[in-house]
């Protein structure tokens, strides 16, 4: 799991042009990547893997959802994009680290589902730290505000599990850096270009990324909320 796709390229490039130990016949080796990148580095990268007659490998795509305490607890999601021959295998591997493995089709559509998924999350962060910051000036209790939502029709991952107001407590340390996000927003972006899907709310949710990122560094991407409170 890697941070960028320069990252995962440099990785496979060296592990292929490497002199790998011979395997028994008939065994191939699997490669899992759970970076969050784009999916035309992802099935370039996994083209350079099966055609290297020395490795003898496969790579498919599994990223990931449920943050720092996912992995801590062991029930990270997984989106997996791969063959269907393959799915008993590499569930056998990813069962250990998540409880959710979901199968999304073949090859980069693990990646395409967590594209349009940290589309949303980014999208949804900035709404919720904006309704809580509201809601606080208009008077009302957090935890009253938080009830509510989480119990009407505004309840997300972003309100429910990773609200603001409770990340305020710990100074917004650890956790999904803006930095990620930034990434993950600038690849979501990139990947409708190329297929002509239309973001409406994408440059604005940038152009905010890049403002916390300037201003708040990379702590958890909930910090949105404070740099609205620093901004009144």
């Amino acid at each position: 799991m890697l941070p960028e796709p320069a990252h995962v390229s440099s990785v496979f490039s060296a592990i292929t042009s490497s002199s790998p130990p011979s395997l028994s016949s008939g065994v191939q080796r699997l490669f899992i990547d759970s970076s969050t990148i784009d999916v035309t580095t992802s099935l370039a990268t996994s083209r350079i893997v099966s055609s290297s007659s020395a490795l003898n490998g496969i790579l498919i795509d599994a990223p990931v959802s449920g943050g720092v305490v996912g992995a801590s607890a062991g029930t990270l999601t997984f989106m997996l994009g791969c063959h269907k021959d393959m799915i008993p295998r590499v569930n056998s591997v990813l069962s250990l680290m998540g409880s959710r493995i979901l199968n999304c089709g073949g090859p980069g559509s693990g990646l395409a589902a967590k594209l349009a998924n940290n589309y949303l999350l980014a999208i949804s962060n900035i709404a919720v730290a904006e309704a809580m910051q509201m809601g606080l000036k208009l008077g009302l209790d957090k935890n009253v505000l938080k009830s509510v939502i989480n119990s009407s029709s505004g309840k997300c991952w972003s309100s429910e599990v990773n609200n603001p107001v409770d990340n305020e407590l710990r100074d917004f340390e650890g956790g999904f850096g803006v930095a990620l996000m930034k990434k993950d927003l600038g690849l979501a972006v990139k990947a409708a270009e190329e297929c002509g899907a239309k973001l409406k709310m994408a440059q604005k949710a940038q152009e905010v990324y890049d403002e916390v990122l300037k201003k708040e560094g990379s702590k958890d991407f909930s910090v949105v909320y404070k740099w609205l409170k620093d901004a009144e």
